[in-house]
């Protein structure tokens, strides 16, 4: 996924969430992203953070903020992101010890990969697996 600026990802999926504090602290505490900068309204909203996992990266913030991004995500449901992680067992027993929904147990796919499913806490459903696809441009 890197581009060619130095390695920065390309893409990055972008959540609205009614309590993106909530999700920052369970997307790092329970799936291991990391916090690069968190943005917050003078009202305590969340206006904007990106959060870290390997070479990726996801932007949130928080729901009701009247923003053009906001009135344009405000009948969206919840959407499904892929993350690559080394050690699925691993990352699967972190997110359980810390009370994510487990939709599906690490399991070993046709296709070579291993990976679990898992909701966080508004509906989204996260994958982490091993299966990490080469990009060609």
């Amino acid at each position: 996924m890197a581009g060619d600026d130095g390695g920065r990802p390309s893409v990055f999926p972008t959540l609205l969430y009614a309590d993106a504090k909530a999700a920052v602290q369970q997307l790092t505490e329970a799936f291991g992203f990391t916090e690069v900068s968190v943005y917050e309204g003078e009202d305590g909203s969340i206006v904007h953070a990106e959060l870290a996992q390997g070479n990726g990266a996801v932007m949130l913030g928080s729901k009701g903020t009247g923003s053009a991004y906001d009135q344009a995500m405000k009948d969206a449901g919840p959407c499904g992101v892929y993350i690559v992680v080394d050690d699925v067992d691993a990352h699967h027993q972190r997110a359980k010890e810390h009370g994510a929904e487990i939709l599906m147990p690490p399991t070993d796919q046709d296709y070579g990969s291993r990976d679990y499913m898992a909701r966080d806490a508004e509906g989204n459903v996260w994958s982490f697996g091993t299966y990490a696809p080469e990009i060609r441009t």
